[in-house]
């Protein structure tokens, strides 16, 4: 509380009264009918036009909710010292665990206040940190990322993505790492999955065929010193006519093996689904010839991992929901020749496998928090890595060498990168940027809170110690809940101050995320995403039964996907929360599919013209369960102008239903707009940006959650 009252102490000037209301707009029907069913939706001028393209009209209409929402929240008092204490906690430095190519260990680092994140390079671990590559000299406001990075197995080339303004569409560039010099390779087209040949004469990425065209993926060759226009494709993406089911899932990914014997070809066939072929690159070499030889097709199940030799260390969900491990001979790759190496099992969920020198390396769950096991390459246990605590862990292997490296986090632990010898599983701090909170003040424990049908759902509960359970604390639920993604313990030092001044933040690993494997991602997807919503409700009325809250002071924040969720609970239970945060939301489900690459989501979500999935669809759809004349917590929506994921319709027209339909005072509990010029989904977005979008929420939510100062709990006043 020291810290978080000592910001509240201070008061912004006094500033104009905000707007009693908002900007009106315009309501112009038009009517659908759907499957025998009218859906008349009063804002469809909102997505701009026929194409989803922004016009004229829709840009002043969105400068006028910026206004709006910029008034609202920079009258709030205090905000300057707020934004300042989380500029000072946002600018602690972040760095990535290095790839590993020879002597050579190659990492991003972010330092203090840049907005970007550089690469360096070590020769040897413990080596003089040398920078190569400093994105924040290449664009004045910050705007330029790198979003990937590969170095060739010598560790003397590194191919790079860089894109702009988070828009997501990298190209790929190529440095010398001695000289520092930029090739004039360059590929375009939203470029990643970039695998090198042993050789470095060449390396093999997926891009698409046009930025415009989300759905025109394609594997191809780039042989180095070669102009673009000569790259090879291997493999596109179907088109509709080949194949409607498949030409809007993710279409085709590639990897190949370290020693370029083995080429591997994916398709996805779903969210978490996918076939996959083998495909022999000595005979592709020799004769250019790419032929696929089938490993698991058509079985609706996830299967990839490394290869030793001849030997594919093959994690799949078929036939185990929660993952198995098996050797499968690339001579022989038919089912009958599959040998199990590690057995599923019903307490883990196995995310990811690779190899070092001689040991087959699992990442897996329990319980929502990661271990790591480590394995003979015939299958024999060989223990567990020892980790720091009960967190989040990811491992980076080499097959040449028994070195690794891990990075560890969790609610209580800021994000450190360990060296481990894997021999001897001894973990010694490599990396880890100090954070001016302290650590320790903070409790975490794990609740398992019955859902509507009675399942139990894990939640990470984190506040200051000794918190009194009196049913009167600040808290904040975050979730997800979809496509397989998994919601573990990580560090936030902005958290810190909420702690700090009382504050509660759960984390509700919801069906429809990976925490258990698949049955868990599809208990939520289709027409059971309702258990998703089931469940963060069921948490929210935990939270407030077990006297860490009440409705008055809780609010709840997703984005993406989580946006949906946060929306569609608001709908449902809008007397449950006080606030709500839904951040580059999809919110008109009727419609979703037909925006940028939203089909690729029909797998998780089902699609409205499809008249069975329609019905569930039609059930849950925040855009079109709002009911006016209902109270609404207040409503903070944010999107990205450059997003290529989910278009800034569905926040844009969200707002204005909800602010023309909601019963509550817009001076108590505003429906507020944020479109975020300069941005797209979110990757990427410089620390001037971040700071500003952090410190809208933690004021948004201080306000809203009884936070400010008795005596200006509103808006300041002239």
């Amino acid at each position: 509380m020291r810290i978080a009252a000592a910001l509240l102490a201070v008061a912004l000037p006094a500033m104009a009264a905000p707007p009693a209301t908002p900007p009106p707009t315009e309501a112009r029907p038009v009517t659908d009918t759907l499957h025998g069913q009218s859906i008349v939706d009063p804002y469809r001028w909102l997505e701009g036009d026929e194409k989803g393209a922004l016009t004229p009209e829709v840009n002043a209409w969105t400068d006028a909710q910026l206004a709006y929402t910029r008034q609202v929240l920079d009258s709030l008092p205090g905000r300057k010292a707020v934004e300042a204490r989380l500029r000072e906690l946002m600018e602690v430095g972040a760095v990535t665990a290095p790839e590993m190519r020879g002597n050579r260990y190659f990492y991003r680092r972010r330092e203090g206040s840049e907005n970007q994140a550089s690469v360096y390079v070590r020769e040897g671990h413990a080596g003089t940190p040398r920078l190569l590559l400093n994105p924040n000299t290449l664009d004045a406001k910050g705007l330029v990322t790198i979003a990937w990075i590969e170095p060739d197995p010598a560790g003397k080339l590194l191919s790079f993505g860089m894109y702009r303004a988070g828009d997501e569409n990298a190209t790929a560039y190529i440095l010398d790492v001695d000289s520092g010099r930029w090739l004039a390779d360059e590929v375009p087209g939203k470029v990643y999955s970039l695998n090198w040949l042993p050789d470095s004469s060449g390396f093999f990425y997926r891009n698409l065929e046009s930025t415009k065209d989300p759905y025109s993926g394609q594997v191809k060759f780039h042989r180095l010193g070669s102009h673009v226009r000569h790259d090879v494709l291997l493999f596109r993406q179907y088109k509709k006519e080949e194949n409607a089911k498949l030409a809007t899932t993710y279409g085709p990914y590639f990897y190949a093996s370290e020693d370029g014997r083995w080429g591997f070809l994916t398709y996805s066939t779903g969210t978490s689904t996918n076939d996959l072929w083998a495909v022999d690159l000595d005979r592709w070499k020799r004769t250019g010839e790419f032929v696929k030889t089938d490993v698991i097709i058509g079985s609706e199940s996830s299967s990839q991992g490394p290869v030793l030799g001849d030997t594919l260390f093959m994690l799949t969900t078929d036939g185990a929901k929660n993952g198995r491990v098996l050797a499968v001979d690339l001579n022989s790759p038919a089912r009958a020749s599959w040998k199990t190496l590690i057995p599923e099992r019903k307490d883990v969920n196995i995310e990811s496998v690779s190899l070092a020198r001689g040991i087959l390396v699992v990442n897996a769950l329990k319980d929502a928090s990661s271990r790591i096991e480590l394995y003979s390459v015939d299958g024999r246990p060989l223990g567990e890595l020892p980790l720091p605590g009960i967190g989040t862990a990811s491992i980076s292997t080499n097959q040449d060498r028994t070195e690794a490296f891990v990075t560890y986090t969790s609610f209580n632990e800021p994000t450190g990168i360990y060296r481990v010898d894997l021999a001897t599983k001894k973990l010694e701090l490599w990396e880890r940027p100090k954070v001016p909170v302290d650590p320790s003040i903070a409790e975490v424990k794990q609740v398992f809170v019955p859902s509507k049908d009675g399942t139990k759902v894990p939640v990470f509960l984190v506040h200051r110690k000794g918190l009194k359970l009196d049913g009167n604390n600040p808290t904040v639920i975050w979730g997800y809940g979809g496509f397989n993604v998994s919601e573990t313990p990580r560090f936030s030092a902005t958290l810190f101050p909420w702690f700090e001044a009382g504050g509660v933040y759960a984390v509700a690993c919801l069906r429809g995320g990976g925490e258990y494997g698949d049955a868990w991602h599809e208990a939520g997807m289709l027409e059971k995403k309702q258990n998703v919503f089931d469940d963060f409700i069921a948490t929210a009325e935990w939270l407030v039964k077990n006297k860490y809250t009440k409705p008055e002071r809780l609010a709840i924040s997703g984005g993406s996907n989580g946006g949906l969720l946060t929306g569609a609970v608001m709908v449902q239970r809008p007397e449950l929360f006080s606030a709500v945060i839904s951040a580059v939301p999809l919110l008109d489900m009727l419609r979703y599919q037909s925006f940028l690459m939203a089909r690729y989501w029909v797998p998780e979500y089902g699609s409205a013209e499809n008249a069975d999935q329609f019905k569930f669809i039609r059930a849950y759809s925040p855009y079109h369960n709002v009911k006016k004349g209902t109270k609404y917590p207040a409503v903070l929506l944010t999107a990205g102008e450059n997003d290529s994921r989910v278009h800034p319709l569905h926040a844009r027209k969200m707002a204005a239903l909800l602010q023309a339909s909601s019963a509550s005072d817009p001076k108590e509990k505003p429906v507020l707009l944020w479109v975020d010029r300069e941005a797209g989904h979110g990757q990427g977005k410089p620390l001037d940006l971040r700071v500003r979008d952090a410190a809208d929420q933690r004021m948004f939510l201080m306000w809203q959650l009884g936070m400010l100062p008795k005596d200006t709990e509103k808006p300041a006043k002239k």
